[in-house]
């Protein structure tokens, strides 16, 4: 099968197109024919060595998190699914990848995919949506009623955040820029700060919850627009050492990662509000979770760019402009 592998990091980074074996399943995996593959801005940061020491890939590693396709073999001990399903997943932190032509998934991983979206439009979700549930309902645990702040909403990671987060009945703030004003508040955003006229920082007071996807010298402006007793989860850093802990990394990371948050952790400290770095985690139940919102039509995949497999490095340079309305995503097999 054709893959698109790493084979080194920084500057001899090298991702090209390989000819691998078919992976052979375990007894609680499924085998996926990947129709399309969703990119991710990880996905440019890992061959730059920026994950090397939380992220531990065996070279030559396939790329790749997001996938949707359709099962080709199941495992003798899989009971919710069967071949011809079409399904969804990530496979991120895994020791696999899903810029490949068939990828090997744990049952446990995998989701239906929603009957009246496309594979496209379903590769687009897995990480983004996983990471705003994970986020919303566990970390920042956000009630109905309460006030949250999702910056760069027209993103990835904004446009479906901005649309669970209004299912659990908040009021959202987002930031984008002027020409994609629109979309944003169709999504659901409550009050919008266009970034090119005002600063959020001064427009915005009195949140509960900040879901950050912004680099530290943003992060910490957050902080300036919090109610006492708010909370604030970084999907970009710094980590902390709890995040250390939890991965069970050596016992010099805890205290490596305490040091870099050391900054965020007092401007928290400094408004009583938490602060916490975070991971997600594939999670078939939540996958399916969000599939009932997206059948129900409560919640919509947004698609900025599709390139075809051949194209994915191109597909990843365009991702790296940082332009991209919602998601840029693989497309492998046409629908």
């Amino acid at each position: 099968m054709k893959a698109l592998v790493l084979k080194g990091y920084g500057a001899k980074q090298t991702l090209e197109f390989t000819e691998l074996a078919c992976p052979a399943i375990k007894s609680n995996e499924v085998l996926v024919q990947v129709h399309a593959a969703g990119l991710n801005p990880i996905d440019n940061m890992i061959p730059k060595g920026m994950f090397k020491p939380i992220l531990k890939f065996q070279l030559p590693a396939v790329m790749g998190s997001d996938l949707a396709g359709v099962v080709v073999q199941v495992g003798a001990a899989v009971r919710r699914f069967k071949v011809g399903d079409a399904v969804f997943a990530s496979v991120f932190d895994m020791d696999r990848g899903s810029f490949a032509e068939y990828v090997a998934v744990p049952e446990s991983a995998v989701a239906h995919k929603p009957s009246n979206i496309s594979f496209v439009e379903a590769a687009a979700l897995p990480m983004v949506a996983l990471t705003a549930w994970q986020a919303l309902h566990e970390r920042l645990q956000l009630k109905r009623g309460q006030k949250i702040f999702i910056p760069a909403g027209a993103g990835g990671i904004g446009t479906i955040a901005i649309q669970l987060a209004k299912q659990i009945g908040a009021f959202v703030a987002t930031t984008t820029s002027t020409g994609n004003v629109e979309l944003v508040r169709e999504l659901g955003a409550d009050e919008v700060v266009d970034y090119k006229k005002q600063a959020f920082e001064n427009v915005l007071q009195g949140y509960d919850a900040v879901l950050g996807t912004m680099r530290e010298a943003e992060l910490e402006k957050t902080f300036r627009i919090l109610a006492p007793g708010s909370n604030v989860v970084s999907l970009v850093g710094p980590p902390d050492a709890n995040f250390a802990r939890a991965r069970g990394m050596n016992v010099i990371m805890p205290f490596l990662f305490s040091l870099i948050s050391g900054k965020i952790r007092r401007l928290a400290k400094s408004r009583n509000a938490n602060y916490s770095f975070m991971f997600v985690r594939p999670d078939g139940q939540q996958l399916s979770a969000v599939a009932a919102l997206l059948e129900s039509g409560k919640i919509r995949s947004v698609v900025d760019k599709v390139f075809g497999f051949e194209d994915a490095l191109e597909g990843l340079a365009y991702l790296e402009q940082g332009r991209a309305k919602g998601k840029v995503v693989l497309q492998m097999i046409a629908d």
